[in-house]
């Protein structure tokens, strides 16, 4: 029952996937790692400007989720930084933060479809 599973999903995936380019990947990869400098502007950006390919449509909506996701840690910590534990999770926000990105602009430069585990989904 398994094989079977696996084979329609198989299939299923090699029905709707259609090649990725070079630039698509290059431009996916630039926008991870400008979404760390940036914050929500590259994937807002990329979003709202090639529509026509599903890969980059993909790769921004993750993004620009994870970039909204950040802004409100980064508000978090901001407002307990009052409390002094803000200054401890704005650390660890922006190491979080750094990761994410390069593992999405690594994930992106192979064209594999990058995941943030932790991202809230606003933009589906």
């Amino acid at each position: 029952m398994e094989n079977n599973m696996e084979n329609n999903m198989e299939d299923n995936s090699n029905d709707t996937q259609t090649p990725i380019t070079q630039d698509n990947k290059n431009l996916s990869m630039l926008m991870w790692i400008g979404t760390f400098f940036f914050g929500f502007i590259p994937g807002l950006i990329i979003y709202l400007l090639k529509t026509d390919d599903p890969y980059l449509q993909d790769q921004s909506k993750e993004a620009l989720n994870w970039a909204i996701t950040a802004i409100i840690g980064y508000a978090i910590s901001f407002i307990l930084m009052f409390v002094l534990i803000g200054i401890l999770l704005m650390f660890i926000l922006v190491i979080v933060h750094l990761v994410f990105c390069i593992m999405g602009a690594i994930a992106a430069s192979s064209g594999k479809p990058f995941r943030v585990p932790y991202a809230i989904r606003f933009i589906k």
